[in-house]
C-alpha cells in the first residue's frame, strides 16, 4: 500500500505547527494525481465543545483513487479543515481516518469522525482531502498535498479551553546534570486545574513531532512532575492532550542552558582610532548567535561598539577602537540566544595611547 501522509515534511515546519498539529506546507508536492474527491459531507454546521471534551461529527467522502495495486483496497482519508476566523489556538484541524464503508476503490465512499476540540474555537472550512493516515510512516520520500475541495463551513464555539505551562527545575539546567519538569494542565476560562487525573503525553525530540510520546497522568490538581536526563536538555521537550489524530493543545521547551562567554583583546594598548580584534568562544556551542562588544561609558553605563555572530566553532571576532587615551574598559556581551541565557565575559581594558 503507497501511504504517503503528512509527517514527513514536520521537520521544515515551526515549532509551533509541530505542537499544534498543523499541517505543514513546505517542501511538499503536488496533490496526489490517482485521488478525486466529488463530495465531501459534515452532519454538523456548528458545534459548542468545553474543557478537555471533543464533540464527533460525521464526515462523508465521495471520491476514487486510481490504483490496481491489492494493498490500495485499505487505503483510508483524512479530511483537511483551515481556519478562516475567531481566535483558538489552531490554525487547522483534520479528521480522524476515513474507511471506505461502500462502492469501490475507483468510485467509493468513505465515512468517519472529525473530532473537534475546544482549542479550535472559530470557523473552519474543508479545503482539501488526503490519503491516510494522518501522521502515518512515509514510503517514498515527500508526502503529496492535500486534493484541494472547496467544502462547507462549521463553526466553533470552544470554551474553557485548556492550557499546559511548564516549569523547570533548576531553571537553568547546567550541562551534565538532571532535571525535572512540572508541567500543569489548567483551564484558562478559571485558571484551575480540571479537578480529575489527565492523560498527558510527555516527549523528548522526535516523539514531539511525529507522536509516541510515554503518556503518563497529572495529579487531580492538573500537574505531573517528571526526571529528565542530562542528555534530554539538548532536544525539544514536550507535552500535549491528544485526541485522533491531532493534538488538543500541547507545550514545547528547549531547557535554558547557561551561556559561559570569554574575550580577549590582541593587543594590550593601540594608538588611538585604531582597530584592535578582540576574539573570544562561547563554551559548548552549537549554532549561530549574536555577540557585541560594549564599552563602559562613565561608571555604570555599558554601550555596544562592535557587533558579530558566534561561528559554530563557538568562537567570534569582534573589534574595539579606542576612542581616547588611557584604560578603557570593554567586555562581550551574548544577548539571550534560545536556548542559551544572556551573559558577560571578564572586563578587560586596552589602553589607548
Amino acid at each position: 500500500m503507497r501511504i504517503k501522509p503528512v509527517m514527513a515534511a514536520l521537520a521544515t515546519a515551526s515549532l509551533g505547527a509541530l505542537l499544534l498539529g498543523a499541517v505543514p506546507t513546505a517542501a511538499q508536492a503536488a496533490p496526489d494525481p490517482n485521488l478525486t474527491i466529488t463530495q465531501v459531507t459534515l452532519d454538523r454546521t456548528s458545534v459548542a465543545v468545553s474543557g478537555l471534551n471533543t464533540y464527533p461529527i460525521n464526515v462523508t467522502v465521495k471520491g476514487g483513487f486510481n490504483s490496481s495495486e491489492p494493498g490500495d483496497q485499505g487505503l483510508v482519508l483524512n479530511v483537511i479543515l483551515k481556519r478562516t476566523g475567531g481566535t483558538g489556538g489552531r490554525g487547522d484541524i483534520v479528521s480522524a481516518a476515513l474507511k471506505r464503508t461502500a462502492g469501490t476503490l475507483a468510485n467509493g465512499t468513505w465515512t468517519g469522525r472529525l473530532n473537534v476540540a475546544s482549542t479550535a474555537n472559530g470557523t473552519f472550512k474543508v479545503t482539501g482531502v488526503m490519503v491516510g493516515p494522518y501522521g502515518g510512516p512515509v514510503f517514498g520520500g515527500t508526502p503529496y498535498d492535500p486534493t484541494p475541495y472547496a467544502g462547507q463551513t462549521i463553526t466553533v464555539k470552544g470554551t474553557n479551553q485548556p492550557r499546559i505551562t511548564a516549569a523547570v527545575n533548576p531553571r537553568i539546567v547546567p550541562f551534565g546534570k538532571p532535571y525535572t519538569i512540572t508541567w500543569a494542565v489548567t483551564n484558562t476560562a478559571t485558571g484551575k486545574p480540571y479537578g480529575s487525573r489527565i492523560p498527558i503525553g510527555l516527549g523528548v525530540d522526535t516523539p514531539c513531532a511525529e507522536g509516541g510520546s510515554p503518556v503518563y497522568k497529572t495529579g487531580t490538581n492538573g500537574a505531573i512532575t517528571k526526571a529528565y536526563t542530562a542528555s534530554d536538555a539538548g532536544a525539544l521537550n514536550c507535552a500535549h492532550i491528544y485526541t485522533d489524530p491531532y493534538y488538543i493543545v500541547a507545550q514545547g521547551l528547549f531547557p535554558a542552558r547557561p551561556t559561559v562567554i570569554a574575550a580577549v583583546p590582541s593587543k594590550a594598548s593601540a594608538k588611538v582610532g585604531t582597530i584592535v580584534p578582540v576574539n573570544g568562544s562561547v563554551a559548548n556551542w552549537i549554532g549561530s548567535c549574536p555577540v557585541q562588544l560594549q564599552r563602559l561609558y562613565g561608571r555604570t553605563q555599558w554601550r555596544t561598539v562592535s557587533t558579530g555572530t558566534v561561528r559554530q566553532s563557538g568562537r567570534f571576532t569582534l573589534n574595539a577602537q579606542p576612542p581616547y587615551k588611557g584604560l578603557i574598559p570593554y567586555r562581550a556581551y551574548f544577548p539571550a540566544c534560545q536556548p542559551y541565557v544572556a551573559a558577560v565575559s571578564k572586563t578587560f581594558t586596552i589602553k589607548g595611547l
